[in-house]
């Protein structure tokens, strides 16, 4: 049975992953960050960007990751979590964030959490494939 663990360590796993907002035509773009903080999957950006302004209009987004002949699919609904306390987590998870410039004192750091997801893993390879609910 798959756990919000196994989400994350695939997508630390992968390394980058793409994170799929609604606006216009063009969805996609990378991503790197992903951290289980207070028993929720996490992700963090910047308030000026534009992926920030899309999910705050349209909070449901796609995640995808691969690791050679291995993918995972996520499809949920982020919530921004402007907390001092998850901001500082995500930091002290991922220092190199604050080498370029977030705090979690600043306006600008964001961090967002799944309110809910479903993540479904495939393989090429011949593993057995899963979904997991949350």
């Amino acid at each position: 049975m798959a756990t919000l663990q196994d989400v994350c360590d695939f997508l630390k796993q992968a390394k980058t992953y793409h994170l799929a907002t609604v606006d216009g035509d063009q969805p996609v773009r990378p991503f790197g960050t992903s951290e289980i903080i207070d028993g929720k999957l996490y992700i963090q950006t910047g308030a000026g960007k534009d992926v920030f302004k899309q999910i705050i209009a349209n909070p449901k987004v796609e995640i995808e990751a691969t690791v050679g002949a291995d993918w995972l699919r996520i499809a949920g609904t982020l919530v921004d979590d402007n907390r001092v306390e998850a901001k500082k987590a995500m930091l002290d998870l991922v220092p190199s964030l604050r080498k370029l410039g977030y705090s979690e004192d600043d306006d600008n750091t964001r961090v967002l959490y799944f309110e809910h997801g479903v993540a479904t893993f495939s393989s090429l390879a011949g593993k057995p494939g899963w979904t997991f609910e949350w």
